[in-house]
């Protein structure tokens, strides 16, 4: 027999990735699917379409369909075995979700392999376009939540997380209250994770419990939804709509449907795993005990491992509180920003003239504390602060008219700005019972940028490392599904006690004494600014 492989996916806002890993966890293969460029017959802009109301962001789940077809046809023509895979699992966007109707099983377990996904599967959904992220047309719906519990911080103690418009307790309430017909017609909901899962089974999968965490719905204690939030969200039918309990990674959900197998030459006993989201996959991928991820893609996260201990940490109404997804009792604590990578790219565009090296050197070219000026950018309402749109100007804590603001001093205000909300909400997201933190580990596609790295070091006052290979989120995938794949060989340890070396990775920058000082100087003004924005909004 050829020695295992394992396939890990990550569809998140603007492409799809596949990775493929031996049980060593060398690279067999990488390849992606990005839907702007490769299928811009869909009308995607950056993975999404704006709706008539521009704080509705949706994405055509066919999008995801025709790019799953077209990833797996590339893998057949790269002539990797997929005969030697014997698990698949994946990541996926969190809070996304997908509206399957009754046919939508029938549709599943009957695939044509001569045909690909994309007209097979399209009829079994009863809302095309699926609510993504960045969605923020749920307001009323959030605040409906919360006064129906006790307030926002009663609902953080109950599922981690106060109420966000992008979370799909909101996204689903929405539907059930103002797309009747919609509901009417849906038989289950998804998430994005679930439903990638769902096709590689042929039948309507679990969702992950990490995953569920994030759709203020599930109970972060004991790991179920709570029968009061999903009434007020979508009724009495919602519970048989999900489908079933939260299932932990690494769980054994059955073996691959019969069209991969006869369309592509998947192995007939291949393990399909839970899908769970981008973060948690990158928290499977990248860290251990003690160690934060900050991962730099379209949305700005910044993650901590938590280990079980007989205390709940302190759930906020600015951090999220996640179940881990291998680590029963155990949690991530979560910082998450709407406005990441293509706010920096925006500002890059009108102060650099679209070139990082340009911003780099402009970036370098202004000391540590940009001389006191500092920048807010908003291009998108943001999560943290809650609520602020816009571009905010500030000259030692005064707030000043942007033609104060000196072109070269934007660059540094963009990243600035993005790290001091962080390092002034690092010690308020850890348990008191917790160690400091010992490291920073960056992903996402700014962590190839070496003079980010530094201004990261220095700001958080952490070093940095990278990890040796690209794509975090995907290869949590693979090893979620070799996780599954080993516990179904009859191993009983951990993940940790399959994976005894953790992620390999490398150290990439220390933070500078003197400019680390300085920016914990900073973080009272840093704070003082935001209130000001803060109370502009509310």
């Amino acid at each position: 027999m050829s020695p295992p492989l394992f396939l890990g996916l990550d569809l998140s806002t603007q492409q799809l990735k596949a990775i493929i890993i031996d049980e060593a966890e060398n690279i067999v293969f990488e390849g992606s699917i990005h839907f702007d460029k490769d299928l811009p017959h869909h009308g995607t802009v950056n993975g999404a379409v704006p709706g008539p109301d521009e704080a509705e962001m949706t994405c055509p789940v066919a999008v995801w369909l025709e790019s799953l077809d077209l990833l797996m046809e590339r893998l057949k023509d790269a002539d990797v075995d997929l005969g030697s895979i014997v698990a698949v699992s994946g990541a996926a966007q969190q809070h996304g979700s997908v509206y399957w109707n009754a046919d939508a099983l029938n549709h599943l377990s009957s695939l044509d392999p001569a045909e690909p996904l994309l007209h097979q599967l399209t009829p079994a959904l009863s809302l095309e376009n699926a609510p993504i992220w960045q969605d923020s047309s749920t307001t009323a719906e959030c605040r409906a939540l919360e006064e129906a519990v006790g307030g926002a911080q009663r609902l953080s103690d109950i599922t981690g997380s106060r109420a966000y418009e992008r979370f799909t307790a909101s996204q689903i309430s929405k539907i059930y209250r103002k797309k009747t017909e919609v509901w009417a017609d849906t038989r289950y909901v998804s998430l994005v994770s679930s439903f990638l899962a769902s096709l590689f089974l042929g039948h309507i999968a679990p969702i992950e419990v990490s995953d569920a965490s994030g759709m203020n719905l599930m109970s972060i204690k004991t790991c179920e939804w709570d029968d009061e939030l999903l009434k007020v969200s979508g009724g009495e039918e919602l519970k048989a709509k999900l489908d079933g309990q939260p299932v932990p990674g690494g769980t054994n959900l059955g073996k691959i449907g019969s069209w991969w197998v006869e369309r592509f030459g998947f192995n007939k006993d291949c393990i399909v795993a839970p899908f769970t989201g981008d973060n948690p996959s990158s928290i499977v991928s990248l860290s251990s005990p003690g160690d934060a991820i900050l991962s730099l893609g379209t949305s700005t996260t910044f993650l901590v491992s938590i280990p079980p201990s007989s205390t709940l940490p302190k759930s906020t109404t600015t951090s999220h509180l996640l179940s881990h997804p291998t680590t029963p009792g155990g949690f991530i604590a979560m910082l998450c920003y709407k406005n990441g990578s293509l706010t920096r790219e925006n500002v890059r565009d009108r102060f650099a003239s679209g070139d990082w090296d340009a911003f780099n050197r402009t970036l370098t070219s202004t000391p540590a504390g940009n001389n006191g000026y500092m920048g807010f950018y908003f291009p998108l309402r943001e999560i943290i602060p809650d609520g602020v749109i816009g571009e905010h100007f500030f000259r030692d804590g005064e707030q000043i008219p942007e033609e104060s603001f000196p072109a070269a001093s934007h660059p540094r205000a963009v990243l600035e700005s993005q790290l001091l909300s962080i390092r002034s909400r690092i010690l308020s997201i850890l348990p008191p019972s917790s160690t400091h933190l010992r490291r920073c580990v960056v992903t996402g596609g700014s962590s190839a940028n070496t003079t980010f790295l530094q201004v990261i070091a220095n700001i958080l006052d952490l070093p940095v490392y990278v990890a040796s290979t690209s794509g975090s989120a995907t290869v949590g995938g693979a090893l979620l599904g070799k996780f599954a794949w080993w516990r179904a060989k009859g191993n009983q340890g951990t993940f940790e006690d399959m994976r005894p070396e953790g992620a390999k990775t490398t150290n990439v920058a220390v933070p500078d004494p003197e400019e680390a000082k300085m920016y914990e100087g900073l973080v009272d003004v840093y704070r003082r600014c935001e209130d000001k924005i803060s109370g502009s909004a509310n």
